[in-house]
């Protein structure tokens, strides 16, 4: 009796199951996938600066307090419609810094970065749009891209004061995401910031 009851029942429990995995893929948000680097440091680099590029950053001058690590491009229409939101969030006190994301262009198969036409049209978007960033960086060679495992523009990873990524984002940040959402984030990095700056006083 108890296999018959089981034998009936087993095509039910296997529609049960394959309805909650269609049902968790058909409302899941994909732009929220977990990246495998939440919780860890930041991949090491050094990249030139997209308009001094004489001037080379790393990972380490990131340290010290929260920054927003903005993937993008001035060719990406979508990254185009945050540079205005992502202004205020500048004038606010937030740190923002560009990683300028190269498309059509790859030196490693020969192709040349025409550096004075890409700085002409960056500083024309972001003088028309607003300029959220404390700097730009330019990922010639896609490594932090590819590290980061960067598939589009615009993405965005929350990192502490620590360098640790706390979160990632893809697609823009605007207004109400902004308010719903990242705002809290962003308010839980700068608090274990300031947490961690009057811990390392008080132990001076």
């Amino acid at each position: 009796m108890n296999k018959k009851l089981a034998f009936f029942l087993l095509p039910f429990f296997i529609f049960l199951t394959l309805t909650f995995f269609l049902l968790k893929g058909l409302f899941s948000d994909p732009r929220e996938r977990e990246s495998a680097l939440i919780g860890k440091p930041l991949p090491e680099f050094q990249l030139i600066d997209l308009m001094e590029p004489n001037k080379v950053w790393t990972d380490k001058e990131l340290l010290g307090e929260p920054v927003l690590l903005n993937v993008w491009a001035e060719w990406c229409p979508t990254c185009n419609e945050e540079l205005g939101f992502l202004t205020e969030l500048r004038e606010r006190g937030v740190k923002i810094v560009g990683v300028y994301y190269l498309n059509d262009i790859d030196p490693d198969f020969g192709d040349k970065v025409d550096l004075p036409r890409i700085q002409a049209v960056v500083q024309e978007k972001l003088t028309n749009r607003g300029n959220p960033y404390q700097y730009n960086m330019l990922d010639t060679h896609r490594s932090l891209i590819l590290d980061l495992g960067v598939d589009g523009a615009p993405e965005t990873f929350f990192i502490d004061a620590k360098g640790v990524i706390r979160f990632h984002h893809k697609g823009d940040i605007n207004q109400r995401n902004w308010r719903t959402k990242f705002a809290d984030i962003y308010r839980e990095l700068d608090e274990t910031s300031i947490a961690t700056i009057n811990t390392t006083n008080a132990s001076l």
